[in-house]
């Protein structure tokens, strides 16, 4: 089980390491993105979206949309609960458990911690960012996956 912390000085920084993530993810691994406004949530998804041949020109925050869905090398669901306040509703909301069924797919969820106790059925990746402004970035990432995030 890997548990690491990375400080990443800049947004290209952050960029890079969701990169080296995204080169290690494989189709059924879901991605609990957690911080604050600012704090880098979408460059890193970005990052495991550039590592999965997607043209990150595309990439944005699904925040009033609540899903988006790209068709990289794998398919990517990106799902921004920002705004979603109740975690009885906050799967049903964006149709989770659908999602959930495409093994083939990688899911990235920003604001994971609004989902509350939800059962994935499946060990989520786990990406806590601290920090915003320009100041850098602490990312803790844990769970059952191997990458070089040096």
């Amino acid at each position: 089980m890997l548990s690491m912390t990375v400080t990443c000085p800049t947004p290209d920084a952050t960029f890079e390491l969701g990169a080296r993530l995204g080169a290690a993810l494989k189709g059924g691994d879901v991605v609990f993105l957690k911080g604050p406004l600012g704090a880098g949530k979408t460059i890193f998804t970005k990052g495991i979206l550039s590592a999965l041949g997607f043209d990150t020109a595309e990439v944005t925050s699904p925040s009033f949309t609540l899903v988006n869905r790209y068709d990289a090398d794998l398919t990517v669901y990106h799902i921004d609960l920002w705004r979603i306040e109740d975690p009885e509703g906050a799967s049903f909301s964006v149709g989770l458990e659908e999602i959930l069924e495409d093994e083939d797919a990688v899911v990235v969820i920003e604001w994971a911690e609004r989902l509350g106790k939800y059962d994935l059925g499946t060990e989520p990746i786990g990406v806590e960012i601290s920090g915003d402004g320009d100041s850098p970035r602490e990312i803790r990432i844990s769970g059952d996956i191997m990458f070089d995030g040096a």
